[in-house]
């Protein structure tokens, strides 16, 4: 990696400044690419923007940015992205800064506070490299401020055509993907969180891999049609909408049991409603889950309580029912080596009540519950 430290003034910074919003953020005399494809949109609040603003005002120092060269003598922000557009936007007049209980935006100001502004020097490490040191690089320097989220790093790797196309999809302000899958997914477009998700799902977590393997790929139609699929599958599957259901890991169940033609909409509803009304369902969100898998971990069913297993305990006075039982023999435990047991199971009706409460052996308990 090759790094050389310049001065560039804010006048040369501000030169050819233009601010496409999601489409993204240009300046340097149109040479400086401020919104790389894998960095965020504009996330400073105001309190930190106008700090910027007084930073230079006062002349004094802001902290190093980071350009990266590109082959075609192009520049593109690595790290400064946010104090660059605040700086840019405020000579661009689009914001004011409050002193003495007043607003001063920058074409109220006198000229000599203008041109104090204007020749300020930042302080740019222009960075030469290969995409993997890059992004070491980033990494290292990515330690304070707004840091960047997994995909984000991600994305600046794999930047390319299928990239661009796949952040019309899932990388903007009310993206097609946020219009129809936002009840069902976590996280916000606009910080990766959607396309992370989705392409978790559709290689199975394996995400670096399938970037590279697409990089240069014209379009991310194979994507898009596959999160179509999954929303509709999901949608399909379970109409009536709950939500329990946002955040689960769709893509992942749809990969499993997307050709499971035994999945009835009306059975599946009435086992939700039975399911959401049972006190003993810790957990509500993964009634989903086990309705496609059969599992009841993901039930998190209710414990008997530490009263009710001292009761149990103490009515069978240590003995293992199961050892007495195979054994014919009364081994006696103690508290701490025994666990709570439904005498009859939760899938068979029985409740989390003292009377279906029965201690055995941790031998035996997970022996019957297969654990």
């Amino acid at each position: 990696m090759k790094i050389e430290l310049k001065k560039i003034t804010i006048s040369e910074l501000y030169d050819g400044y233009k601010n496409h919003f999601e489409e993204g953020v240009i300046g340097f005399d149109g040479k400086l690419n401020i919104r790389p494809k894998y960095q965020r949109e504009f996330v400073y609040k105001d309190k930190q923007r106008d700090a910027v603003i007084e930073t230079v005002k006062k002349d004094f120092p802001l902290n190093v940015m980071y350009w990266v060269k590109n082959e075609n003598d192009s520049y593109e922000v690595l790290d400064g992205q946010q104090r660059t557009i605040s700086i840019c936007e405020y000579v661009e007049g689009n914001f004011s800064i409050i002193a003495d209980e007043k607003p001063f935006y920058f074409h109220t100001l006198t000229n000599d506070e203008q041109k104090q502004i204007l020749d300020y020097e930042l302080m740019v490490y222009f960075c030469e490299g290969n995409d993997k040191e890059k992004l070491d690089w980033f990494k290292t320097i990515n330690i304070a401020g707004e840091k960047l989220t997994d995909q984000e790093l991600r994305n600046a790797i794999y930047t390319g055509t299928w990239l661009s196309d796949a952040k019309k999809y899932f990388s903007k302000s009310n993206c097609p993907a946020y219009g129809i899958g936002s009840e069902l997914i976590n996280g916000s477009p606009i910080r990766q969180e959607y396309l992370e998700t989705v392409i978790k799902w559709i290689n199975r977590d394996k995400i670096e891999e399938y970037m590279a393997i697409n990089q240069h790929k014209p379009n991310a139609n194979e994507l898009w049609l596959y999160f179509q699929s999954v929303i509709s599958w999901t949608k399909a599957i379970f109409p009536k909408h709950r939500k329990e259901m946002k955040g689960l890991e769709w893509g992942i169940l749809f990969n499993e049991f997307k050709d499971d033609k035994n999945l009835d909409p009306k059975t599946l509803e009435a086992e939700i409603s039975k399911l959401m009304q049972d006190e003993d369902v810790g957990s509500k969100k993964g009634i989903y889950e086990y309705l496609l898998t059969g599992k009841e971990k993901h039930l998190n069913i209710r414990a008997f309580s530490d009263k009710q297993k001292r009761e149990a305990y103490e009515r069978q006075q240590g003995v293992c029912l199961v050892c007495k039982k195979t054994k014919n023999e009364k081994i006696q435990y103690e508290l701490s080596e025994m666990e709570a047991d439904h005498i009859t199971p939760w899938y068979e009706g029985g409740k989390t009540e003292p009377n279906n409460c029965q201690m055995l052996c941790k031998l035996h308990n997970r022996m019957k519950s297969g654990k």
